[in-house]
């Protein structure tokens, strides 16, 4: 796997993340994520999800960043038991991963921007299952612009592209777990040894780059009230409210 990842890349990308941040608050950023995922687990239980309440529905669609604003939208839009049934489906169904991604795309109604859908359908795979499944945001592949932290690290040529969105979500599914395995040669492994430490990893890469870019683009004064590398990585993640709230 390791060949299919510049090892270097990514070395450096944590070298310049290191340079704005210190280790232990990446250490603590996977803590939240830890923490985000135990939340989720209590309403997306297998034992519990279809009896959930509306109020914990929304409760679970507030944790995900893309959609926080768009809670009452798809409340209104779609059937409450319809709509736990087909989170049952993807979370629990016994279809290959990728056609239960895109059943559950296909199903969300509401007009969503097609990166809000998938990140919400990745983020509740990721944070009910972390050892099993992984999640797919914008700003780790956007298939439209084929941009991302993961082609940031990815060896020339490696191909994130899928004919569906769903063979998408499982080829974004072998990025990650390349990139999670060279967290060792890569110098990130004190993050976590879990995914959520390679998730943490992955948002800095961003940012390192997202910082790059703007400094080129924007004014001085813009590039100063730009959040701070641990700030802008937990809005990535969906943990700086409940950071904030804490």
């Amino acid at each position: 796997m390791s060949e299919l990842i510049d090892i270097e890349a990514a070395r450096e990308f944590m070298r310049e993340t290191l340079e704005k941040v210190d280790k232990d608050e990446l250490v603590n950023i996977a803590g939240e994520l830890q923490q985000k995922s135990h939340f989720l687990k209590k309403y997306l239980d297998e034992s519990y999800l279809l009896g959930a309440s509306q109020l914990e529905i929304e409760n679970v669609f507030k944790t995900i960043f893309s959609t926080r604003r768009r809670v009452i939208d798809l409340m209104k839009t779609h059937d409450l038991d319809s709509l736990k049934q087909q989170i049952f489906t993807l979370l629990y169904g016994d279809n290959a991963i990728g056609a239960r991604f895109q059943g559950f795309y296909d199903f969300i109604a509401v007009d969503l921007h097609s990166s809000i859908k998938s990140d919400m359908t990745g983020e509740l795979l990721h944070f009910n299952a972390p050892e099993k499944y992984w999640m797919w945001s914008r700003w780790m592949w956007d298939p439209k612009n084929k941009t991302g932290a993961l082609p940031l690290v990815a060896s020339e040529g490696f191909d994130l592209s899928g004919q569906s969105v769903g063979e998408t979500y499982v080829k974004v599914g072998k990025g990650v777990a390349f990139v999670h395995s060279v967290a060792e040669a890569a110098e990130f492994q004190f993050i976590s040894r879990s995914l959520f430490g390679t998730d943490v990893f992955l948002s800095c890469v961003y940012v390192v780059y997202a910082y790059t870019v703007l400094r080129m683009r924007m004014t001085q004064e813009f590039n100063k009230v730009m959040p701070g590398l641990g700030e802008f990585s937990r809005r990535l993640l969906g943990v700086h409210r409940n950071r904030a709230a804490a």
